[in-house]
């Protein structure tokens, strides 16, 4: 057996012990960090081999035989043996992860002791896993489950792994963002909330903002360089919208998500600050949306009787309405970045665009200041009568959209896609709407415009006529209006802004995106998650 310098804990570890009935071969290979188990005489092909990520190894314990294996033929003959569990990560398609365990055993005690001090030493050399979460619930939000599920499905798998919890049930709106002010934060190694997408933004803004004051930024200064949060946040879903849960994990489920938690996986994530004449009024790290979601979310805010339903209602409705806006979008183009809105490279775990991305970003401001870099880049202006006006930090993927708004758009590369959808006619907006529900390319018509952005400007035609003071730029070089289909639509002065399901007051806003503010208890999307399930579970269920 080799022993790492100092006589420490083994490097490599293999033994003979028990598994069901049979005897196989268990190897835990710190340099190659996997735990494996092999049977040399395997009753049946493809079945032979197993091994599990150490990094997937959510806990050990010592444990005993059940009766039915005490009382077989070959446990009588031989002294009464020793066993411990090793509960992992087992994962399914669809990206869902699930708990589950394998039992060994051997009748030397001192053999199973050092397995077992082994592996848990292994485990605590896990720095990234969290010991002391703080978690909100909202027993309020989408089904009213929030609670249950995570009484029933989550707390058992953290008190499993080890994991100190605090929990505040929510008993008002911004309980939890009053609450991330007042308690000592650094107690923590995440904070976890469980609810839909509206509890997420609430821990956001309260942790962003707690970051922002301990260090003494003022967030109504839309230039100012934001602080990023080290914290973690985990989300439990539980709402009627999970759409930040499903772009960065890939399936909205609770246990999955928890086991994302526990194993410590980091996202980091881009975050939007929005502000309105330097006022500052939300952070966004999903959709903002103008017009056609703009509408929905603010008719949909009328019928909460109806739960999830309304917003297939408001949808329907806003459709059938058919407005469109007028207005002025100034932007700068994200040249930081190597992806494009149109190309095929969805960010994945691990993703080359967005890292090179914070690279880049990092360089340029090293090099001439954050405030001059953005003031001497160019601005690009679009004025229009618009049906939606979309940024997006994420795809914004879910069951209904699994490509989501934009596809190929990353969770971490300092921008954000801009889509601008035209005056058109009812017909071809449905036909822009249904390629969000299939493989076809949603941007591929001459209504619809999609840009990369690191910031963006709004100003609606009300706005503009009552001189808004959020700042014009580039007022001589505003293109043409579009003329198609003329009498299609009807003019409404002003939409709303839809930031991540909450209504803004103002629409005239300045929007700039925050490179990897802020981190989430996630490693994105696999890309494969069955093939690269790092273990294999063929027929072990048969052996056990």
């Amino acid at each position: 057996m080799e022993q790492l310098p100092g006589g420490r804990r083994p490097r490599r570890l293999v033994s003979s012990l028990g598994l069901g009935q049979r005897s196989w071969e268990v190897t835990l290979d710190e340099e190659r960090g996997r735990l494996a188990w092999r049977d040399p005489r395997p009753p049946r092909r493809g079945g032979e081999n197993c091994f599990v990520p150490t990094s997937e190894i959510i806990a050990v314990e010592e444990t005993e035989l059940n009766k039915k294996q005490h009382n077989t033929g070959k446990w009588q003959k031989m002294a009464k043996p020793h066993a411990f569990t090793v509960y992992y990560v087992k994962k399914a398609r669809n990206h869902r992860w699930r708990c589950s365990d394998v039992t060994f055993w051997c009748v030397d005690e001192h053999l199973c002791n050092q397995w077992i001090q082994a592996l848990k030493e292994l485990l605590e050399m896990q720095k990234s896993r969290p010991k002391q979460l703080l978690v909100y619930i909202n027993p309020y939000g989408g089904k009213r489950q929030g609670k249950r599920i995570y009484e029933q499905k989550v707390a058992p798998l953290f008190s499993l792994a080890s994991i100190s919890t605090d929990v505040v049930i929510t008993e008002h709106a911004n309980h939890a963002k009053d609450n991330l002010f007042e308690v000592n934060i650094n107690k923590y190694d995440g904070v976890v909330c469980v609810g839909g997408d509206g509890m997420f933004s609430e821990v956001m803004h309260g942790l962003i903002g707690r970051m922002q004051k301990d260090s003494g930024i003022d967030q109504n200064n839309p230039k100012a360089p934001l602080v990023q949060c080290n914290i973690r946040i985990g989300i439990i879903p539980a709402g009627s919208t999970d759409c930040i849960c499903y772009s960065t994990v890939g399936i909205s489920d609770p246990v999955t998500s928890a086991l994302h938690i526990i194993v410590g996986d980091c996202q980091p994530l881009d975050v939007s600050s929005v502000h309105h004449n330097n006022t500052f009024l939300k952070y966004s790290v999903s959709l903002l949306g103008y017009g056609f979601y703009g509408d929905i979310l603010k008719d949909s805010e009328k019928k909460r009787w109806m739960g999830p339903m309304r917003y297939d209602y408001s949808g329907f409705k806003t459709f059938l309405s058919h407005h469109y806006y007028e207005g002025t979008i100034s932007f700068q183009p994200a040249k930081h970045t190597p992806g494009s809105p149109r190309d095929k490279d969805s960010c994945r775990t691990g993703c080359y665009i967005c890292k090179k991305s914070e690279q880049q970003l990092a360089e340029q401001h090293k090099e001439c200041g954050l405030k001059h870099a953005e003031d001497e880049e160019e601005w690009k202006v679009i004025k229009g009568k618009f049906l939606a006006i979309n940024a997006v930090n994420m795809s914004c993927a879910c069951p209904r959209s699994p490509k989501g708004l934009s596809p190929a758009a990353h969770l971490a590369d300092g921008s954000a896609d801009l889509i601008l959808v035209r005056k058109c006619s009812r017909f071809d907006f449905l036909r822009y709407l249904v390629r969000h529900t299939n493989q076809d390319d949603q941007f591929d018509f001459s209504f619809v415009d999609v840009y990369r952005v690191k910031s963006f400007q709004f100003t609606s035609k009300l706005s503009e006529d009552n001189e808004s003071n959020v700042t014009d730029i580039g007022k001589k070089r505003f293109g043409q209006f579009c003329r198609d289909h003329p009498a299609c639509c009807c003019n409404i002065a002003n939409s709303t802004w839809n930031c991540d399901g909450e209504t803004l007051d103002s629409s005239a806003i300045e929007v700039r995106v925050h490179c990897q503010l802020m981190k989430l208890f996630a490693r994105g999307i696999e890309r494969n998650c069955k093939d690269e399930a790092a273990y294999s579970q063929s027929s072990i269920e048969q052996l056990l």
